[in-house]
């Protein structure tokens, strides 16, 4: 579920920013193989370079997102960050796994980190138009 900053009025409009972002309940899951890990990494000789996984992990769960506005577009990633505005998106890509990435005008295709195909119709709204909204429910 999108962490939402904005208000999402009666009209399906929304106003503000809106951050898709990997669900920080993972976090859980990071501690729980860092305490699994811990007997090992403090038990024998260099192997405390096993502790890197489980920061490697809390660093892309905090790190990696989308943020969407009624201007741009920022797509984060673990080492980059690249911001790109409506006018550039022609289209939008369903990848594997239901993840969602554009295209933009000149062909490349920029994955949407977090964003996935349940969020289009936020993604819709929060686009004030510029892309359709694919949900049979905004057909009626």
């Amino acid at each position: 579920m999108p962490a939402i900053a904005a208000k999402i009025w009666d009209d399906g409009l929304v106003d503000g920013p809106v951050v898709f972002r990997i669900s920080p309940l993972g976090l859980i899951a990071v501690v729980t193989l860092a305490v699994c890990v811990m007997p090992v990494a403090v038990s024998a000789r260099g192997m405390l370079v096993l502790f890197l996984i489980p920061i490697g992990l809390v660093y892309w769960i905090v790190r990696v997102r989308t943020t969407v506005d009624a201007d741009a577009v920022v797509a984060r990633g673990i080492l980059h960050t690249r911001r790109v505005a409506w006018t550039d998106i022609t289209a939008l890509r369903l990848r594997t796994r239901s993840r969602v990435s554009a295209v933009l005008a000149n062909g490349a295709e920029l994955p949407l980190p977090a964003v996935h195909v349940r969020d289009l119709p936020l993604l819709s709204s929060v686009s004030g138009g510029r892309l359709p909204d694919p949900s049979p429910a905004s057909k009626e």
